[in-house]
Parts: structure tokens; C-alpha cells; sequence
């Protein structure tokens, strides 16, 4: 992925989006407060960008408790931008085939910062499945989509810098233990997650390059780990390096 230069003049706007990007999943409401020492701004520069993003409805604020929340402008935004994304449109019917063929759910990953944004996904035809994830994010370290990125990815490591979060008893903590995992990956072509992110949770994770090479996200498939056996997971990594294959465009 390419750096990218901030440009000059820009502090404000760049602030503004910083101040979109604390609002979580775990953190959907903020406060003034929260908002400033969270972003280390004052209250008055704070006051001042939360409600220009408020008047274009990029934030709604509770007439009540005064709270913060992502407003309508923005999610229809996310759905104009999942609408046109152009690996979306690409990787959606391989990701239809993936899940016809192996039951399981299918999904297309982006990085974003330290995780991997569910940018789509197809469930299998089981009943006990993975679904509805589309729009979360995942850490890095935890998925085998972003393993795959980082092995694969020139300054993938510097996505993690030091942020291990053990999310079961599974989870990979230790960043020397994690690298070495990234030489078998490279080898196999496809990383695994084995109830890493989630108890009861495995998947196989495979890139996704661009005309020149470059890694774009990753291609997975998921499900339980009792239907995820080791030989399985084999058998899927190396599907899943096919498809990615495929989606590649070749010129």
C-alpha cells in the first residue's frame, strides 16, 4: 500500500477525520470531553470541528445527554462508497462461488489501520455460520486475513506497532512469535486463524494484488472450528490461493 503524504493546509480537515475515527464500535457515543482528551485537543477546537461535522450531518448529537454519535450523512456515504468500490464489485461473484462450493462464508478484507475491514461477505448454506460482519473491523494479529496481509505486505508489521490485544487464550501476543508464522505463510501461500479472534471461530485467509503486485486486502473463508479441521483448512488455503489468483487483473 502507498504512503500517503499529508497535504499542506489540511490540518483542519485531517483533525475533523480523526475526530470521525474515534467513534467505535465500543465507543458509539463520546462526549465533549471524551472527544478532546481522546483526540488531545482542547474543548474549544473540539466544540468547534464536532459541530461543523454536526451541521453536515456527519455527527448527530442527543438533544438529551448532549452525546455524539456517527449521523446519516455518513452512512450514506459508506453505502455509496461499498455500492461503487470496485474490488467489491469484482471479488462479489468469486465470494458467491467460495461459499457455494465450500459451505462456508466467504469474505473480502481491506486494511484499515491496525485491522481488517469486512468490506463483504457471502454466507455458506449451513445453518451454524459466520455472517453479518460486514462494516466490523478485526484486529490484524487475530485474523488469518490480516496475517496474510502482513506476511505478504513490504510494511505489513508496522501496521501492528506493539498493539497485541489478546481477544481469547489462543490469541498470539508475543510479535516474535507472531513473524515467525509469516515464513510458513509465505510458503503456503495462506494464513490460518484457530480460535484466535473468537472461541469456536477458524479461517484461512489468502491476498489480493493489483495489476502490478501490490496487495490490496485479503479473501477468506470461515466457520466453526469443528468443520475447520487441520486437513481442511489445507485443503481451503489452497482454493482460496486460486481464487485470489483469478481476481488479480492480468494485462
Amino acid at each position: 500500500m502507498r504512503e500517503r503524504k499529508t497535504p499542506r493546509g489540511a490540518q483542519a480537515a485531517l483533525r475533523a477525520v480523526r475526530l470521525l475515527k474515534l467513534f467505535t464500535a465500543e465507543q458509539p457515543e463520546l462526549q465533549l470531553g471524551e472527544v478532546s482528551k481522546l483526540s488531545g485537543l482542547n474543548k474549544t477546537t473540539a466544540h468547534r470541528l464536532l459541530q461543523a461535522l454536526h451541521s453536515e450531518a456527519l455527527l448527530d448529537r442527543d438533544a438529551g445527554n448532549g452525546a455524539y454519535r456517527l449521523g446519516p450523512a455518513l452512512m450514506a456515504l459508506g453505502v455509496q462508497a461499498l455500492s461503487s468500490d470496485n474490488l467489491r464489485q469484482k471479488a462479489r461473484p468469486l465470494l458467491k462461488r467460495l461459499a457455494g462450493e465450500t459451505g462456508e462464508t466467504a469474505t473480502l478484507e481491506i486494511p484499515i489501520d491496525d485491522t481488517m475491514l469486512v468490506l463483504d461477505e457471502v454466507t455458506g448454506g449451513h445453518v451454524v455460520a459466520a455472517g453479518g460482519n460486514v462494516g466490523k473491523r478485526w484486529p490484524m494479529h487475530a485474523t488469518s486475513t490480516g496475517k496474510a496481509f502482513i506476511a505478504f505486505h513490504e510494511r505489513g508489521i508496522e501496521r501492528l506497532a506493539g498493539r497485541l490485544t489478546p481477544l481469547t487464550a489462543k490469541t498470539i501476543t508475543d510479535l516474535a512469535r507472531l513473524e515467525a508464522q509469516f515464513g510458513e505463510i509465505r510458503r503456503r501461500g495462506f494464513a490460518e486463524t484457530v480460535d484466535e479472534l473468537e472461541d469456536g471461530f477458524s479461517g484461512v485467509g489468502a491476498v489480493v494484488r493489483d495489476s502490478t503486485g501490490e496487495v490490496l486486502g485479503a479473501l477468506s473463508v470461515c466457520g466453526p472450528t469443528q468443520r475447520m479441521t487441520e486437513s481442511r483448512r489445507a485443503s481451503l488455503g489452497a482454493t482460496l490461493c486460486a481464487a485470489a489468483g483469478h481476481l488479480q487483473p492480468r494485462y
